[in-house]
């Protein structure tokens, strides 16, 4: 251990030869912890050395703050002062203390351990010959190193000078790091934060963070900037500014705040108070955001700087946010009634049904009947005021508690309690009418209900489900209601299965036409064949045509099969006429799906001209039921057909109630009996009559007469007496394949019984 040392010693050349005597007091250091002095650590086993290197400096201003000074008098005791003292700017260090190189194994532990980067350190020694190696003095980052005889009080002075500048600069590039890397992680926390009002929040909080203090201030939104009401909206508060939150900010309710917020909205830069800091955030938005923050204590250049970045990070993140929100809002709401979309609906009964709330839940499509007309009488803007006064009855009379979306044109969704959700209340809320733009108007609406409850699956099958009770509501009855039930899922269900495999049959040639021929009951020879289509599925089933035909219209697949089943009926109408049958009659079955295609007519001759079917021997087949339903349509299209050459039957005539009227503009060339007349002959004097009936109408209106069913040789004779000309079914023959229908034609027995 070297000899004690009782003072610094100056050479005897220098002009500023001092003696720092023990007896004199050192000077009193400033409050620990304070922040505008500069702190200053010395470690030494000797006390003189203490004594005297704090009265040298302790009365002196260095960078414009008075020095404090910390001590240690082992390097024990610096390492354990070390973990908890902070913002130590130089350390003093003696070399020799405990040991030999105490000091040196003390830097090492400052660096590497405490990882005390900034701080700058100063060796000495009384012995000069224990100088640190030139490589610690690089590794270890020392500052300088001094034997004690050099120091003396301005040598001092000027050491620790240009350590505490070191260490003032060292910090501002490091806290110019810190805040930078500080506003990027905070650009990102806040970018993950939804809406405005969470993203203004989370800036308070990220100032706060920047500044190193707690956040107290409030964040303002200047609405309707550009109509000049400059109403400021407090969309964020922190600290003691909470009882401010979502009100509107004017002088009464704080002067000062508002006094400082529209000075920096005028002026559109950061204002630096000495007690506060107002920051206006200059974006692209179109609205401006401004933030009042009380602080507790003076802003450095370096805050200052650094707020800047951080207004104009938060700038660019709001613009973000209020475009991320406006497409939110677009993606999940509807922009006409401000209600939730389907896709947002489909959130919300996600949420519903996985929670306790869906026992009691009821889910209740509503839709608004006969819309469209009323649209297009009163044009589409008195029609969207309309929707809007639908969307705000169905909000405000069913209760809060209750969510109300708009998921298609005029159709809403109402999802809530079953005491709130229900037909009854519903119903009740369109027996008054809207005014709308000074007009009354009376709406009725169909429901389509689902008790969650009763439910299993996911949101959307929900929305399916009440879509299925929807259209049996409406198929039975306008402006009443139907709830889903089990049956109904599985009967859909299974059509869906179908249409699925019968998609699939088609593509793979399970499908095929048979022919039922038609028969002179006079002469009892064939003039004709009814072309029908069989569905086989691979294991030998047959599948009813009274289920598929259904779903093919259902689906679309009509059209395709309908013009496969023309034109392979045209096809075997040429090769009959090739095998010498030529007054032979193709009877064609349409549906009214087809019917309705706009391409229905150039369907029908291409199918003609593709084949070399003579238009004169095919007969297009029409239900009679679809004849009646729109009427005026049809006569136009059938008589565009009758140009062709093709004629027209109507098939199971007198099941339709058919007005005379409209069969006489119809311009149809056969009547065809329905099978359930054909069987009534022989069982009621009611069957004959309307039989008989059919037959003289055709007569009187020169119509071509043919009964289908015909399964007994007595309705036959029964029929022929009545004077029907024609007949079909199971007593002539079964429906065939072309192959067999070919055979069956060219047998000699053809007046024998069926095959």
């Amino acid at each position: 251990m070297p000899p004690p040392v009782t003072h610094l010693e100056q050479s005897r050349d220098d002009q500023d030869d001092l003696v720092f005597l023990e007896e004199h007091p050192a000077a009193p250091a400033a409050a620990p912890g304070a922040r505008n002095v500069w702190r200053i650590m010395i470690i030494d086993d000797d006390e003189d050395v203490h004594s005297t290197t704090t009265f040298a400096l302790g009365n002196l201003d260095m960078q414009h703050r008075p020095l404090e000074f910390v001590h240690a008098y082992s390097a024990g005791q610096a390492r354990e002062l070390l973990k908890h003292e902070a913002e130590i700017a130089v350390i003093l260090l003696d070399v020799v203390m405990e040991q030999d190189d105490a000091g040196l194994h003390l830097v090492r532990y400052i660096r590497e351990t405490l990882q005390l980067h900034d701080v700058r350190i100063i060796l000495r020694t009384g012995q000069p010959g224990y100088a640190p190696e030139i490589d610690a003095i690089r590794d270890f980052d020392i500052n300088d190193y001094k034997t004690k005889s050099e120091l003396t009080r301005i040598k001092l002075f000027t050491t620790v000078t240009s350590a505490i500048r070191s260490y003032e600069q060292i910090r501002k590039i490091n806290d110019s790091r810190r805040g930078l890397n500080q506003i990027v992680a905070a650009s990102t926390e806040l970018m993950s934060l939804h809406g405005v009002q969470n993203f203004a929040a989370g800036v308070l909080a990220q100032v706060g963070d920047l500044l190193n203090i707690e956040p107290n201030g409030v964040l303002c939104v200047l609405e309707c900037p550009d109509d000049g009401c400059r109403e400021l909206m407090v969309m964020a508060t922190a600290g003691t500014f909470r009882h401010l939150h979502n009100i509107t900010l004017t002088v009464r309710e704080d002067q000062r705040i508002h006094a400082a917020l529209e000075l920096a909205l005028t002026q559109r830069r950061n204002i630096h108070g000495p007690d506060h800091v107002t920051l206006h955030f200059a974006g692209k938005a179109s609205r401006d955001f401004v933030a009042f923050l009380d602080l507790r204590r003076a802003l450095t250049e370096i805050d200052e700087r650094l707020l800047e970045v951080f207004c104009s990070n938060v700038a660019v993140g709001l613009d973000n946010v209020e475009l991320v929100t406006h497409l939110h809002n677009a993606a999940f709401y509807d922009q006409l009634c401000k209600l939730p979309n389907r896709t947002r609906l489909v959130e919300i009964l996600d949420a519903t049904v996985a929670g306790p709330a869906r026992e009691d839940a009821t889910l209740s499509l509503v839709d608004l009947d006969h819309f469209a007309e009323t649209n297009d009488a009163l044009g589409h803007q008195f029609g969207d005021m309309l929707l809007i006064g639908v969307a705000n009855r169905l909000q405000t009379e069913l209760g809060e508690h209750v969510t109300v979306a708009r998921i298609g044109g005029d159709i809403f969704c109402v999802l809530g309690d079953s005491t709130q959700v229900n037909p009854r209340n519903i119903l009740a809320l369109f027996q008054r009418a809207f005014s709308i733009d000074g007009q009354d108007v009376q709406l009725s609406a169909t429901l389509g209900l689902v008790r969650l409850g009763e439910h299993e699956g996911s949101g959307a099958d929900a929305l399916k489900d009440a879509d299925i009770a929807l259209k049996r509501a409406k198929s039975q009855q306008r402006a009443g209601h139907f709830y889903f039930s089990r049956s109904m899922g599985v009967e859909i269900r299974e059509r869906v299965r179908m249409m699925h495999a019968l998609r699939t049959a088609f593509g793979q040639n399970q499908l095929f036409v048979v022919y039922q021929p038609q028969i002179d009951l006079e002469t009892r020879r064939p003039v004709g064949a009814e072309a029908l289509l069989r569905w086989q599925t691979p294991d030998g089933k047959f599948i009813s045509p009274d289920r598929f035909i259904p779903i093919a219209e259902y689906s679309g697949l009509i059209i395709d099969l309908g013009e496969w089943v023309m034109r392979t009926a045209c096809r075997e109408l040429v090769d009959l006429r090739k095998a010498g049958h030529h007054d032979f009659m193709m009877s064609i079955n349409v549906s009214q799906v087809q019917f309705r295609h706009p391409h229905f007519l150039d369907i029908l001759k291409r199918a003609l001209d593709d084949s070399g079917a003579p238009p004169e021997h095919i007969e297009l087949e029409i239900t009679e039921s679809m004849a009646m339903e729109e009427p005026d349509l049809l006569i136009r299209m059938l008589a565009q057909i009758k140009q062709t050459g093709v004629s027209i039957a109507i098939d199971d005539f007198g099941t339709g109630f058919s007005s005379l009227s409209y069969l006489q503009r119809l311009q149809v060339d056969r009547l065809k009996i329905d099978r359930a007349f054909v069987t009534e002959i022989t069982g009621s004097a009611r069957g004959s009559s309307i039989a008989e009936m059919v037959i003289q109408l055709g007569r009187n209106l020169g119509l071509a007469v043919i009964a289908e069913g015909v399964e007994d040789e007595r309705q036959a004779q029964i029929l022929q007496a009545l004077g029907c000309p024609l007949a079909q079914g199971f007593l002539f023959a079964r429906p065939m394949t072309a192959s067999a229908l070919d055979s069956w034609l060219s047998n000699d027995a053809l007046e024998g019984a069926a095959p």
